[in-house]
């Protein structure tokens, strides 16, 4: 894991496409503003696990899927 310092307004890049920016930091609290592609599911850890708890319980596989660009056009063929 690589763990890095940050200060207000600063960011790191990671793959050349996908930009953490530190926006606010408030005692024990920071918030972060994440530009990414659609592509890239972006999850806070919590739900994640509460996710995996409820599908493990059903017996079932979990999936995250990107949801759909309401940008893009569909093309008929």
């Amino acid at each position: 894991m690589l763990v890095l310092s940050r200060k207000l307004d600063e960011s790191i890049v990671i793959d050349g496409r996908i930009v953490v920016k530190i926006v606010k930091i408030d005692r024990n609290q920071v918030r972060l503003a994440i530009d990414a592609p659609r592509e890239v599911g972006v999850y806070r850890q919590e739900l994640v696990t509460e996710r995996q708890a409820e599908e493990a319980g059903a017996g079932a596989m979990v999936e995250f899927v990107p949801a759909p660009d309401p940008h893009a056009v569909a093309h008929a063929s």
